[in-house]
């Protein structure tokens, strides 16, 4: 609880008004085999709570995001039990934290085995699981292989859950050719009027790395080529702005850059945009008004 806090320091001083903590916040507090843990929400609860009220002073919005592991369409009933289990975590200790609507728990559908539909159905038995406050906390990411952003409103028509959309990912995977615009639009209409929605976005690494290959008695260098999935260090400057200025259509949204090197990426973008013109305040980036874009929150990642 103290390191968060420290972390809550930096934000404050950085001007960074959106957070994704890490989802390990409480370790081993859904794990089926250590029940010893399971309380730990319980037991830290006046922490959670008076470093929710920080939160909140300060203007600060978070959010967790459960790893790969976390699959709520598993095949498997015991990797679907864990999900739910989980998930209940996050939204208890988003629930202790007293956080509003705002706070959300992040998950991507999960395995496509069997189909689209086949899949979703089981993601459905899976949200079926998750108590009330579970399923409030839950907001869905579409990927960049599987489930596109037509799959994930769908079923976000079928529990009412929010979605965030991920760009890249919408750039990599998108069958029903949604542009842009209309995405955005899309998944901010699963928001109520009452909440801000949240947006992903982040730059396609573009370096070219190395691996080690045994030939024989020798190790050979070979280059090796980035996926067009995976995220850059930083953020491109110029295409962040184009997206802001063309694709915002006067909404307002925050905005999570998920990139490696995390708050760094986010003070170089701010540096580099304010160099062309726009302009951070209070977590939120202004454009010019003579392009009278809506202005957008700035987040960071959780490392």
């Amino acid at each position: 609880m103290a390191a968060l806090e420290r972390i809550f320091d930096y934000l404050e001083a950085n001007d960074i008004r959106m957070y994704r903590f890490a989802s390990g916040l409480a370790p081993y507090a859904s794990h089926p085999e250590l029940p010893q843990f399971h309380d730990q929400v319980s037991r830290c609860s006046e922490e959670l709570a008076r470093l929710g009220e920080l939160a909140r002073t300060r203007d600060l919005r978070l959010s967790s995001h459960p790893g790969q592991y976390t699959v709520l369409n598993s095949e498997d009933p015991v990797v679907r039990s864990s999900a739910v289990a989980e998930i209940e975590v996050q939204a208890a200790i988003m629930d202790a934290m007293g956080l509003g609507a705002e706070a959300v728990v992040v998950l991507h559908v999960g395995g496509l085995a069997g189909g689209v539909t086949t899949a979703g159905d089981r993601f459905l038995a899976g949200f079926e699981q998750l108590s009330d406050a579970g399923r409030a906390r839950l907001v869905l990411e579409n990927d960049d292989r599987s489930f596109g952003l037509a799959d994930v409103l769908a079923l976000s028509g079928r529990t009412g859950t929010r979605v965030v959309w991920d760009v890249l990912h919408h750039h990599c995977h998108d069958p029903a050719g949604i542009p842009e615009g209309e995405a955005l639009r899309l998944a901010s209409a699963t928001w109520p009027a009452t909440c801000t929605p949240k947006i992903h976005y982040s730059s396609p690494r573009l370096d070219v790395g190395e691996r080690r290959v045994r030939q024989g008695r020798h190790v050979a260098r070979q280059l090796v080529l980035p996926q067009l999935r995976a995220h850059a260090d930083l953020v491109d400057p110029l295409g962040f702005e184009r997206f802001i200025r063309d694709v915002g259509g006067g909404q307002d949204f925050d905005v999570m850059l998920e990139a490696k090197a995390k708050d760094l990426a986010l003070l170089r973008l701010r540096a580099q945009l304010e160099t062309r013109g726009l302009r951070s305040e209070a977590g939120r980036l202004h454009v010019s008004a003579h392009d009278r874009p809506p202005r957008r929150r700035g987040l960071v990642e959780a490392p």
